[in-house]
């Protein structure tokens, strides 16, 4: 089949456009974003064209499917409207896709990313497995039986999904331009869980995910450090080198592992992926040696090293995730002073999570924000609402922009963490290019 994707580079998209080329279809696509994006890598090693024009052959038996970015007077989707052409919405695609395989689904409002690596990689070195992750990783081959699928929650587009296992991270308020409330969102949760056919493994630390009502009979595994939990890790141990733990399963000794990742949240990361390794009977010592090789992903705690100053990339763009991402960076380097780079991204949700912005941005000894960007909101429907705010409730905080980058140059001997969805990478290039002509 043909496949033409509008808004390729996007996370999303570029991981989806990678499958279908893998699963043997033709697949190309349109993108408004002419310049080089870190989604785009597996796209250039498929050799997929990406198009920036509104005047390029499409035949006519191509399915068209698209971001959310893009609405209905785009351009490139008026055209395609025009021709006719069969237009699908990237979650029907995705939705399609998971009722191929045992499709286990990982999803929640923090570690999606990561917890679904962890998982598509253990699996991948022993049963063999094709992955979707939203940073542009994606890989398929159509003998594989088993599907790893990071599930967004955004526009309730993971309800599309037809899952075998749910591993639910945790659930906390977002995407508040989309949910009505906190018991909006604990409601979706519990509609999606309930779609799973085989196994269902939840962290039983979070509030939020106890209030589930799982009407399935199924297999239900929690999963955390509190003793109420079915799997539990235990005797933990975090250092500069990462994290090391033990791990029970129903009160008996399961075995240690070694994490080389930062911060509680990811030793939570690690044990929602053994609930699903092991309930596949993968020999645990194998399980424990491709975990402590695990790199992480990709804008995850990513680390750059200039001299004295370490730089930090992170897509924490939640105040739990800009929160755990500065004490991950106090744990690896305790004897450097953290300063927190900051790119808000939606009006609405540093307008309804303002306070927690506040709040995690003080675990930092010195806090930049830039002014908020958000391309699918405008700032005249949010009257009030800037990165002024979060500055003027931090000690001592500033704003930032690209002719005030410099401003970062005199800490030294610190780790700048650069932390946003949006495109923050730019910031940070500039940033590099001062440290390099000041060296």
């Amino acid at each position: 089949m043909k496949y033409y994707c509008i808004g390729i580079k996007g996370s999303g998209m570029s991981t989806l456009a990678q499958i279908l080329s893998d699963l043997g279809n033709s697949v190309s696509g349109y993108d408004d974003h002419k310049g080089f994006k870190y989604t785009e890598q597996g796209l250039v090693d498929r050799n997929i064209k990406i198009y920036y024009d509104n005047d390029h052959d499409i035949d006519k038996d191509t399915i068209v499917t698209y971001s959310v970015a893009f609405k209905e007077d785009h351009p490139e989707m008026k055209r395609v409207k025009k021709l006719g052409l069969t237009i699908k919405s990237y979650h029907e695609v995705m939705g399609d896709l998971t009722k191929m395989f045992e499709t286990t689904s990982i999803c929640g409002t923090h570690g999606k990313t990561t917890t679904a690596l962890l998982l598509s990689d253990v699996l991948g070195k022993t049963l063999g497995c094709n992955y979707f992750v939203g940073t542009g990783d994606g890989y398929a081959k159509e003998g594989n039986k088993y599907f790893v699928v990071e599930s967004d929650e955004f526009n309730r587009h993971f309800l599309s999904y037809s899952p075998t296992n749910v591993l639910l991270t945790n659930i906390e308020l977002d995407h508040t331009e989309i949910y009505k409330d906190i018991d909006d969102l604990i409601e979706t949760f519990n509609t999606f869980v309930n779609k799973a056919t085989r196994l269902i493994v939840m962290c039983g630390d979070d509030k939020n995910i106890r209030k589930l009502n799982i009407k399935n009979d199924i297999e239900k595994v929690y999963y955390g450090f509190n003793d109420d939990n079915d799997i539990i890790a235990k005797n933990v141990i975090l250092n500069n080198n990462g994290s090391s733990f033990d791990v029970y399963i129903k009160g008996e000794y399961y075995g240690h592992f070694d994490l080389p990742l930062f911060g509680k949240h990811m030793i939570l990361n690690a044990l929602g992926s053994i609930g699903i390794l092991s309930s596949y009977n993968i020999d645990v010592n194998i399980i424990h040696k491709y975990l402590s090789e695990f790199k992480g992903a990709k804008r995850r705690f990513k680390i750059k090293e200039f001299g004295n100053v370490i730089e930090i990339d992170d897509y924490a763009h939640h105040p739990t995730e800009i929160k755990v991402t500065l004490e991950s960076a106090r744990q690896k380097y305790p004897d450097k002073e953290i300063v927190a780079v900051f790119l808000p991204n939606t009006y609405s949700r540093t307008k309804d999570l303002m306070d927690d912005f506040i709040d995690s941005l003080k675990l930092a000894n010195k806090t930049y924000v830039f002014e908020i960007e958000c391309n699918r909101e405008k700032s005249e429907d949010f009257p009030g609402v800037t990165s002024k705010t979060i500055v003027d409730n931090v000690s001592g905080a500033e704003l930032i922009d690209k002719d005030t980058i410099d401003k970062l140059l005199k800490h030294d001997n610190s780790v700048i963490c650069f932390m946003s969805c949006a495109d923050i990478e730019k910031y940070e290039v500039m940033f590099e290019d001062l440290l390099k002509n000041k060296k």
